[in-house]
């Protein structure tokens, strides 16, 4: 909340949560205590009292010793600032106290969203209608845990309302609203995939056909494999989904990975060198046999020759006068 006297800039969930149980906030003044209402400290003070140094198993263990706590000790005790029971001072203040809303307070987080040219906006991965909010136009979104809700930026005035998706990739679009008008980003699309193939092509088309707009998305993946694929697999792979009924971009992309490895296995089984039969003379060449001595022996033989070949000049030369 930022402070200000005279019109403070509330938190969101804190407003909210004033509206929900139908409260004002009244911000008092900086330094003037006496204008300050008692408030008691009622979180800190049970923490301090009632639960410190206890554990419990549940929730529903920990609630019931709380309401002990509360009509036995907490109740009856006498309040420090006003010298007076407690309970007292709430019998008095009772008729005074509205019922409490059926349901509770629910908590959100806001985020901003533009509204994409095909009329939605994207929250986790999935795409919510947004009409009537222009294509664009930046609107705020409040996520809750189990719904979403689309307000104007400016006046936070409902625009609509979603139950929130557990699947990302889902789009939450009546088929009355989506677009199938192409744009310029639907004719990017169509050109890179002219530029793949006529069976890559036919099929984009086909499905900005059925799906609009919104169908973008898959387009994009579909396309978007020529960055790492040659555009004949892409193409054969988009021709294949066709005959078998699943257009899905999860489903070409699988058909593009297996043709890009068959082609892969094929060259390599080309490239292999067939192997030469055996020669019938390679039998004779045996290299251990009990004729064949060893080849330390034959070591020994040629040590003793290269002595015997060198010592003799020497021997020549000493008897000469």
């Amino acid at each position: 909340m930022k402070p200000d006297l005279y019109e403070p800039a509330l938190n969101p969930v804190y407003a909210a949560t004033l509206a929900h149980y139908e409260v004002v906030a009244d911000p008092a003044r900086v330094r003037d205590p006496n204008r300050k209402g008692t408030v008691e400290n009622a979180i800190q003070h049970t923490q301090a009292t009632a639960l410190k140094g206890r554990r419990f198993e549940t929730l529903q263990e920990q609630n019931a010793f709380l309401e002990h706590w509360e009509s036995k000790w907490a109740a009856s005790r006498i309040h420090g600032a006003e010298r007076r029971q407690v309970q007292a001072m709430f019998e008095e203040e009772r008729a005074h106290l509205q019922a409490l809303p059926a349901s509770t307070m629910q908590y959100f987080t806001e985020v901003q969203r533009t509204v994409c040219d095909d009329s939605c906006i994207r929250v986790d991965h999935s795409s919510y209608a947004a009409r009537p909010a222009r294509i664009g136009s930046k609107v705020l979104v409040r996520l809750f845990e189990r719904r979403i809700e689309i307000r104007e930026l400016g006046t936070q005035a409902l625009l609509r309302t979603h139950a929130r998706v557990d699947r990302p990739g889902t789009v939450v679009l009546p088929m009355a609203e989506r677009v199938f008008n192409p744009s310029r980003e639907t004719r990017l699309i169509l050109a890179q995939a002219r530029a793949i193939g006529a069976q890559a092509d036919r099929l984009c088309q086909m499905l900005f056909a059925i799906e609009g707009r919104v169908g973008q998305r898959k387009l994009w993946g579909i396309v978007n494999l020529a960055k790492r694929y040659p555009h004949h697999f892409i193409d054969a792979a988009c021709a294949a989904a066709m005959e078998q009924g699943v257009t899905s971009y999860g489903h070409v992309k699988a058909l593009t990975e297996q043709l890009v490895v068959k082609a892969l296995a094929d060259l390599q089984t080309a490239s292999t060198p067939t192997p030469e039969p055996a020669s019938p003379q390679a039998d004779l060449f045996i290299q251990h046999h009990e004729l064949i001595r060893s080849a330390d022996e034959y070591a020994d033989l040629f040590a003793q020759a290269v002595s015997t070949t060198t010592s003799a000049p020497l021997s020549q030369e000493s008897t000469q006068p």
